[in-house]
């Protein structure tokens, strides 16, 4: 077979324009770049994480604006109620829900809870109010504490606060102590 004639000019037209061309010698290449990329740091999220994760295995009775608020988890004294009462424990924090809704109460208490947490906050106060000016005179965000406290992985007992720090608008938090501060001695404070 022969070429044809415009074959040949195709070849040369193709010849002519990429130039000179030299013959590769190897064709391994190496895909491992010279240099490692630069680590740039992660950016740390302020994610909090709803630790309202508990079941609530008894049922709660709706609450009333002058009724107090007492729960202790399962395996802890009862004494323990009597020492927050007594300020035993001391206060590390304190949250003000008043003139929240629900949903709003929620997500702060959340975040109040995660900070103390972090902080390493054995004993705080959350003041709720009375709920007068509720419907049927129904306090709703001492009704939710109740319910929400209860369901919390770091409560351990809460308790109304004495009539001179609240009453029955507020309540005492006793929360998990923080696994980095159990290692160190108490008898400092």
């Amino acid at each position: 077979m022969t070429d044809k004639p415009e074959k040949k000019q195709d070849n040369q037209l193709f010849l002519d324009s990429i130039g000179k061309v030299t013959p590769v010698k190897s064709d391994k290449r190496s895909i491992v770049p010279t240099q490692k990329p630069k680590p740039y740091p992660k950016k740390q999220t302020s994610h909090t994480v709803d630790k309202l994760t508990l079941a609530q295995t008894e049922s709660v009775n709706t609450l009333r604006a002058e009724d107090t608020l007492s729960y202790t988890a399962t395996g802890l004294q009862k004494n323990v109620l009597k020492k927050m009462r007594r300020g035993h424990y001391g206060l590390d924090a304190e949250l003000d829900l008043h003139g929240l809704t629900s949903v709003e109460a929620k997500r702060e208490l959340i975040k109040f809870l995660h900070f103390c947490e972090l902080d390493g906050c054995r004993c705080v106060r959350i003041i709720h109010g009375k709920g007068y000016r509720s419907e049927n005179n129904l306090p709703v965000l001492k009704n939710d504490l109740n319910i929400w406290l209860r369901q919390h992985q770091e409560v351990q007992a809460f308790c109304s606060a004495a009539q001179k720090d609240g009453g029955a608008g507020a309540v005492l938090v006793l929360l998990h102590l923080s696994g980095k501060y159990t290692d160190q001695d108490d008898t400092q404070y």
